[in-house]
């Protein structure tokens, strides 16, 4: 079965939030867990591929940095996509899902030398940044040709979305290469003529706030470029174009708007040519492959007024839910409540404040929002989090990061499930904080060695 539509995906979600409860993946013990709808994932992966079809060779990437669980990862590669990745830890992850060097590019503003070495030596696609990074590549080098695609990522300077944090084509981004700036076209064909292995170009607008008109216009600036470089080296030097991803999610409601077939038909719109061919084309969408197919589920520990206002405190806030606690405007979530069985709630509903466990007064994922009644004992839902979210942890508060399970479910409606991440341990969390270093302080002081560190339970 697939839960690729949103019906399906609401009936899956809710069977696998009371199968976590049943199973005790969610409840007191373990009051805050991570759900993924492997069926869902898929189903969005398919849409990406189908969306693309024609005669241009497209390589799609996942977004490494909206989910880099391992296991999200080799299913993404078991699904054919390649992947994006935008640092050591980025790559190390991908590699151990088992992406072939082939299928990666590297991405960063700020690569190191060790880091161009490596992707250098082991044939991986790199966008570079800026025309110091081309310099240090030109070194590094020495006149031979490059194993793999390089590129240069370019910023069209088309302006900002609706989230500016999430905007990549300003006037003033710290992406690219400012393709507005006085004389910057012109510096940009000059490094693409003494430079044969330069053979890609790279766009991305941005992502989350973006309408598909202004990244369309990014992508078309992208391609213009190309054209005119190829055709004043009189050569087709440039034959890859990475037109980034940024598909905007829709966290509003279930449906899935705008799809991939809306985006690839304003890119067609905007530039025809992009697709017939003369270009293999290579995407890197994350948080639109994701989102929708992830859940956020948490036990509600205690209910309060104030100040006339209803309050639930759970286990989920700024530590799993970063930007919606930071940004709550730009990143609103929908939020359901279940009873302690796993039961989607029903019945007199109430104005009321959704809390973290965080230590500061914003902590809330939802505010004023109008939900069945809530009780202790209840669960909590955060809906579209499969990016973003329970994989990127805030350790704020020194708070373990949740355990992590994907769920299919089968032609019966039977819920599988399987562990993505375990829970970290209070004792993981110490460790983390330099346990194994806790008297070099005090050593440094005294000049001596301190007492052993205590031994930590939990």
């Amino acid at each position: 079965m697939t839960s690729g539509s949103p019906h399906q995906r609401g009936t899956a979600r809710e069977a696998a939030l009371a199968r976590a409860v049943e199973d005790g993946l969610l409840g007191p013990q373990a009051p805050l867990v991570g759900l993924l709808d492997v069926d869902g994932v898929l189903a969005a992966v398919d849409a990406l591929n189908e969306a693309f079809e024609g005669p241009a060779a497209v390589q799609h990437t996942f977004a490494a940095k909206a989910c880099g669980l391992v296991p999200v990862l080799r299913l993404l590669a078991e699904a054919g996509m390649g992947c994006e990745v935008a640092s050591p830890g980025e790559l190390e992850q991908a590699l151990a899902a088992g992406f072939t060097y082939d299928r990666l590019v590297f991405d960063s503003p700020a690569k190191t030398v060790e880091e161009l070495e490596f992707a250098l030596a082991h044939g991986i696609a790199i966008n570079l940044d800026n025309f110091q990074e081309m310099a240090r590549v030109d070194g590094l080098l020495a006149g031979r040709e490059p194993a793999g695609p390089i590129g240069l990522r370019v910023n069209p300077q088309v302006g900002a979305g609706a989230i500016g944090a999430m905007s990549t084509a300003t006037a003033t981004s710290k992406f690219g290469v400012a393709l507005r700036d006085e004389g910057a076209v012109d510096a940009v064909i000059e490094a693409f003529a003494r430079r044969p292995w330069l053979n890609r170009l790279h766009a991305h607008v941005g992502s989350q706030g973006c309408p598909l008109p202004l990244i369309a216009q990014g992508v078309r600036a992208a391609y213009e470029l190309a054209e005119r470089i190829n055709t004043e080296l009189g050569r087709a030097q440039i034959t890859g174009l990475d037109i980034g991803g940024g598909l905007p999610v829709n966290f509003d409601s279930e449906d899935d708007r705008p799809t991939y077939a809306d985006y690839v038909a304003e890119l067609r719109a905007a530039a025809p040519g992009l697709f017939d061919g003369r270009y293999a084309l290579i995407t890197e969408f994350g948080r639109s492959l994701l989102a929708k197919s992830g859940t956020i589920g948490s036990v509600v520990e205690y209910t309060k007024s104030a100040g006339g206002r209803r309050i639930a405190v759970t286990h989920a806030g700024a530590q799993v839910a970063t930007r919606t606690v930071f940004m709550p405007d730009a990143w609103p979530l929908r939020v359901g409540v279940f009873d302690a069985e796993g039961r989607p709630k029903q019945g007199p509903t109430e104005i009321v404040d959704i809390a973290g466990p965080c230590c500061f007064a914003g902590d809330l994922t939802a505010t004023g929002r109008e939900l069945p009644a809530v009780e202790p004992g209840d669960v909590v839902a955060l809906y579209d989090t499969g990016a973003y979210y329970f994989s990127s942890h805030f350790s704020y508060n020194s708070l373990p990061r949740p355990a992590v399970y994907g769920y299919r479910t089968d032609s019966g409606g039977q819920i599988a499930l399987a562990l993505v991440r375990e829970a970290q341990s209070v004792r993981g969390v110490v460790e983390e904080s330099g346990l194994s270093q806790a008297n070099a302080l005090v050593a440094l002081c005294s000049g001596s060695t301190a007492a052993a560190p205590k031994e930590v339970t939990g």
